[in-house]
């Protein structure tokens, strides 16, 4: 039995339902099937300038005001400048509801909504422009109740969805082929952005930002991003997966991030950020990053297969400090990566300075230094323990430069350091034999004992 014959015939009700009311209201027409807006007047448009944005704005609007939902057949329909209500509930069919930019200043936007509940809905861009005023096709300002779910949003001319100063969740949403970042967030109130496909985006996958340092709480979990460039250039702002800058207290866990131009992972200026359980393959420079002035990182259980560096936990120079790096494996990584890199280089396994634990790691194969433990005179109370290093020419290089601080490597395995396993650098340049088989008496700030050497 099709749906018409269901609402008419088997149940009587076809207008029954505050949402059909609303709609028939909105529209005016008498249709027996008043659920939908395809049975309230709204047709497949016969040509892309037939904008319905009128027909579909005004129910909306109508079922804003009466807290009801409009929910739209399969069909495409072209529609420019949508505003979203105070009370936005609107669905489709899904994969088979689309809304289309006809071009003008933006496609869909909405700003200080009660709720925003979106599913089902294909959002294409169509490659239209967008003025400035839009940084994405679904734009969202200062809405609470954000709920966009199981939605296609793809060929944007700038980003995907933008969300600011929102509270919600975005999940099981794929963004693709927009020029920009797929998702979005600024000065987010508590997001969740779960199990999300984002793919061959020009920019950032998934970015969390903020204007100003400051608690977020952003959960990013469960998502798939790949292909992500970098086309406006740069050394790290942009080509990134999933990039948090100055957000505290934000989750990045369980995603599948693959083919970069940058990094899989990036936190910069993030304090309390969690990095945990992510499968990151094929990044154009460092796996995971964790830089300048932040304070508190947890970079755990992550595998990294192939990038220019494995983990950098970097920029106490800046203020960056207090980390755990533990349980993760790192393979494959290159060497090479998209800029020329200063000294000493791209070809770490993990590199770290100050105040942190790096524990229970396991590195195969890294052209440079399988573990970096300070650089220059930014060193300062770094544990590496329990680690496995195989194949890199030097396993560990620990700064011993003028005013670098202590460090313990201890209970390490290290096998095919051809150029040593634990060796004393000042900067770029070996200082020290081999202090794994010499001993660091000569070191007062080193300990370093037990490690065995094959």
């Amino acid at each position: 039995m099709d749906r018409r014959s269901f609402l008419t015939g088997a149940l009587g009700v076809a207008a029954a339902t505050p949402a059909a009311a609303a709609l028939h209201a909105a529209t005016g027409d008498s249709s027996e099937l008043r659920g939908t807006l395809g049975g309230a007047g709204l047709s497949t448009p016969t040509a892309a300038s037939e904008d319905q944005v009128t027909t579909i704005q005004a129910a909306l609007n109508k079922a804003s005001a009466e807290d009801n939902e409009v929910v739209l057949p399969a069909g495409t329909f072209v529609v420019s400048e949508l505003v979203l209500p105070k009370r936005t509930r609107l669905s489709g069919v899904a994969g088979a509801t689309r809304l289309v930019f006809g071009g003008g200043s933006f496609m869909v936007s909405g700003e200080q909504a009660e709720i925003v509940d979106i599913r089902d809905i294909v959002f294409d861009g169509a490659g239209q422009a967008l003025d400035d005023i839009a940084p994405a096709l679904l734009h969202l300002t200062e809405c609470l109740g954000v709920n966009l779910d199981n939605c296609v949003v793809m060929h944007g001319a700038r980003g995907g969805i933008a969300l600011e100063r929102c509270s919600g969740r975005v999940t099981r949403t794929t963004v693709s082929g927009v020029r920009d970042a797929g998702i979005r967030t600024l000065e987010s109130r508590g997001m969740a952005l779960t199990d999300n496909t984002i793919t061959d985006c020009g920019n950032g996958g998934i970015l969390v930002h903020r204007w100003s340092e400051g608690e977020d709480g952003t959960i990013v979990t469960g998502n798939r991003v790949a292909r992500i460039g970098a086309a406006a250039g740069g050394t790290g702002q942009n080509g990134n997966g999933i990039n948090v800058f100055r957000a505290h207290g934000v989750m990045v866990a369980n995603n599948h991030i693959t083919d970069c131009a940058f990094t899989a992972v990036r936190a910069n200026a993030a304090n309390n950020v969690q990095i945990t359980g992510n499968n990151c393959a094929r990044s154009g420079e460092v796996g995971i990053y964790s830089e300048f002035a932040f304070e508190g990182a947890m970079i755990a259980n992550n595998i990294i297969d192939g990038a220019a560096t494995g983990i950098s936990v970097s920029n106490f120079r800046e203020g960056g400090r207090l980390a755990v790096v533990s349980g993760n494996m790192i393979r494959n990584l290159t060497g090479k990566g998209p800029y020329p890199a200063d000294a000493p280089g791209f070809g770490t396994g993990i590199a770290i300075e100050a105040d942190a634990a790096v524990t229970g790691n396991v590195i195969d194969g890294a052209p440079l230094f399988g573990m970096l433990v300070g650089w220059g005179p930014y060193l300062r109370d770094v544990t590496a323990t329990s680690n496995l290093i195989r194949n890199a020419p030097l396993g560990i290089a620990v700064s011993v430069a003028e005013g670098a601080g202590s460090a313990v490597i201890s209970d390490n395995m290290i096998s095919g350091a051809t150029k040593g396993a634990v060796v004393g650098m000042r900067w770029s340049e070996p200082a020290t034999g081999d202090l794994a088989l010499s001993g660091a008496d000569r070191y007062p700030r080193l300990l370093v004992e037990r490690n065995r050497v094959s």
